[in-house]
């Protein structure tokens, strides 16, 4: 990505811009297949979760948000974001901060008072460019697999 070039930033809902998006999502999601991922996200759209890209100049998908608006009584309003993904063959181009920059700005015109996303711990690249993005770690996020 050129300096001057801002990519298209834009939420999408339907099958054919989700599918359009897919290739990049697999690339965090390979557990995922094209039609589970789609099921998912109409889901999860239904839900109030939205799913936004960032286009390139040739209009391919090279970043990708899953993010929902929450509440909770520990941080307040904010938005929390499911998945960021950008694709791997234009990494450190600025997608993924165009990316983040927009969501901190979306996450304002909301009303929220905090951007919080949560990264695996097998992830060491994505949590140095966070960091550099100006995010913080601020707590251990637990779970267990419920069988």
């Amino acid at each position: 990505m050129s300096a001057d070039y801002l990519p298209e930033i834009r939420t999408i809902l339907g099958d054919a811009e989700l599918r359009a998006a897919w290739p990049l999502v697999s690339q965090l999601r390979p557990e995922f297949d094209e039609a589970r991922f789609l099921a998912q996200m109409h889901r999860q759209i239904a839900e109030g979760c939205r799913a936004t890209v960032a286009f390139d100049a040739q209009g391919v998908p090279r970043a990708f948000a899953c993010w929902r608006v929450m509440e909770m009584l520990a941080v307040g309003l904010h938005v929390y974001v499911d998945d960021l993904i950008t694709d791997q063959s234009v990494r450190s181009q600025g997608y993924g901060k165009a990316m983040l920059d927009w969501l901190k700005a979306e996450a304002k015109r909301l009303g929220c008072v905090r951007l919080q996303l949560d990264s695996g711990t097998h992830r060491p690249h994505a949590h140095a460019f966070y960091m550099r993005e100006r995010l913080r770690i601020e707590a251990f996020h637990f779970g267990v697999e419920l069988t």
